[in-house]
């Protein structure tokens, strides 16, 4: 059963961080340093997750799950993941771990950045049976920016193209520490680009192309939308962020209610934020310092929450700050879910109503007049 948060309860939740804005942000990196650490372990706050997505956790942990901030970057992607704990629960409770019927993929490579040597890899979901030319989401994965790719958020990318019956390209791009920020933006906007140029090739509309990611990727989206903007390209037809990285303050509520909880802490944030940065200055960029963009003229947004969340109180805020812009806005956030709950629909109902959220905002936006 589903558990959506009302306004006010959102409100409710993120009372106390509304005040956090550029101005209060001039200390930022001393505040970073000075941060207490935080364990893997039962949230600040005393909430415990919902017991399907605990259950996931719980898969992680007697899987080998180990703090990110203990492990160095290739140790980290090396890690155990919540697609690792899915598939542990689906074999502990004896179904496939195949991915559902209904999406067909194919492998392709992107153009990095100009200036940047090689390719990125990419994977094309296409729904079945669909007719098109459909509209087309660029897809970023989460991971801080340093971990994760398009295989372990396969589940998010593969569900936005079946709900939102829209051919998704999930991109991977150049990781942190190796690329240092900010390349992995640079490489979101050359795929935002070649997106635009290529759409009709994939079975897409070049009219209807949007973007959408989970956590840093959900920053991307956003993020690569004002890129856009700024270098007067084509708009997205929407934007779906999905628990995004929204600034860089380590002591907003959320931050605080969840500096233990799994799989993203306090801890894992600052972690990441040492391997992204080449200064301190680099996370008072707007690129990642998203609360204090300028998010006006942006398109159709749609914006999903995890309770469970450090990124919690920095989304809303973003949120509220596109809607302060006159931008179109729908959010809806889950009691109970932890950050990383998207892609756990095989086994998390409340991870299949997110999924259906998105689709339904996609379809009704992308709808041709």
């Amino acid at each position: 059963m589903i558990r959506t948060l009302s306004r006010g309860a959102k409100l409710a939740l993120t009372a106390g961080c509304a005040t956090v804005a550029l101005a209060g942000c001039a200390n930022l990196p001393k505040t970073l340093s000075r941060a207490p650490a935080g364990q893997m372990g039962i949230p600040a706050s005393g909430v415990r997750p919902d017991a399907q997505n605990q259950a996931v956790i719980s898969a992680m942990m007697q899987l080998g799950a180990r703090p990110l901030h203990t492990l160095t970057p290739q140790q980290a992607r090396n890690n155990v993941t919540p697609t690792d704990g899915v598939k542990r629960v689906l074999l502990d409770q004896g179904r496939p771990t195949a991915p559902p019927p209904g999406v067909n993929t194919r492998e392709i490579t992107i153009p990095r950045a100009p200036g940047a040597a090689g390719t990125n890899p990419a994977r094309v979901y296409t729904p079945t049976n669909a007719t098109g030319p459909l509209p087309v989401i660029v897809y970023f994965h989460g991971g801080g920016w340093v971990i994760g790719d398009r295989n372990v958020y396969d589940a998010g990318a593969r569900g936005i193209a079946r709900e939102g019956q829209a051919v998704v390209v999930s991109v991977d791009y150049r990781l942190a520490p190796e690329a240092k920020f900010p390349a992995q933006h640079e490489d979101a906007l050359a795929a935002y680009r070649w997106a635009l140029a290529n759409a009709a090739s994939i079975g897409g509309d070049p009219r209807r192309v949007g973007l959408a990611g989970e956590s840093a990727g959900g920053n991307l989206a956003v993020a690569t939308a004002i890129a856009a903007r700024d270098a007067g390209l084509q708009q997205p037809f929407h934007i779906v962020s999905i628990y995004p990285i929204a600034g860089a303050d380590p002591n907003t509520r959320s931050y605080q209610e969840n500096a233990n909880a799994m799989p993203l802490n306090r801890a894992g944030m600052l972690w990441f934020f040492e391997q992204v940065k080449r200064t301190d200055a680099d996370l008072l960029d707007p690129r990642i310092n998203l609360v204090a963009a300028d998010v006006r003229g942006l398109p159709p947004t749609t914006m999903v929450f995890a309770q469970i969340d450090p990124l919690r109180s920095e989304g809303t805020m973003l949120e509220q700050r596109l809607r302060r812009a006159g931008v179109d806005v729908r959010s809806r956030g889950f009691e109970g879910a932890t950050h990383e709950f998207f892609g756990m629909d095989a086994v998390f109902e409340d991870a299949q109503q997110a999924q259906r959220f998105v689709g339904d905002r996609l379809r009704g936006v992308a709808a041709p007049r």
